[in-house]
């Protein structure tokens, strides 16, 4: 089981093998956080995304992180699930986005691997429950990745996530 750290910051200045972005099912950049890493790593982020689409809710897909600073390696994309209630298998496809995501990790050789939280932004999951969601599924994953940085855009989430990870 990896080592679960919460932080605050900037997913783009993580000192990772590999970030993840909760990107859109076309994997061509959005708003929020894919956008600023979508940013950061250039536009050949996008061509290398659009070439793997689409990528489906709950899946993850890894491209080169291009133009982000070492030790970044790769981006994984993974696509959450838009909230509509809670009864419509949201729940299990945000679980499957961190297990996915870890399991790209593997495939590609990263030992250490930072996530936003994702879904919590436009696509409104409540962010309590992501907190706890990506905790639990994180360490239920086997997985060869040492270390996991769950990084809160801000206090709030950072405090959601420090919590779950406490529990």
């Amino acid at each position: 089981m990896p080592v679960v750290e919460v932080v605050l910051g900037d997913i783009t200045s993580e000192d990772v093998d590999a970030i993840v972005t909760a990107a859109n099912e076309s994997l061509l950049g959005g708003g929020g956080v894919d956008g600023a890493i979508h940013r950061a790593a250039g536009p050949r982020l996008a061509r290398a995304g659009a070439a793997l689409a689409p990528c489906d809710p709950g899946e993850a897909v890894a491209t080169p992180a291009f133009d982000l600073d070492p030790p970044v390696r790769h981006v994984i994309h993974t696509v959450g699930p838009v909230w509509e209630g809670g009864g419509y298998g949201e729940a299990d496809i945000l679980a499957s986005c961190y297990r996915r995501s870890l399991e790209v990790a593997d495939a590609i050789g990263a030992r250490s691997v930072a996530f936003p939280a994702i879904a919590t932004g436009v696509y409104g999951f409540p962010p309590d429950q992501a907190a706890k969601i990506a905790i639990s599924t994180i360490r239920a994953t086997p997985a060869k990745v040492e270390r996991v940085r769950l990084v809160a855009f801000d206090e709030a989430t950072y405090e959601l996530l420090a919590a779950a990870r406490e529990e």
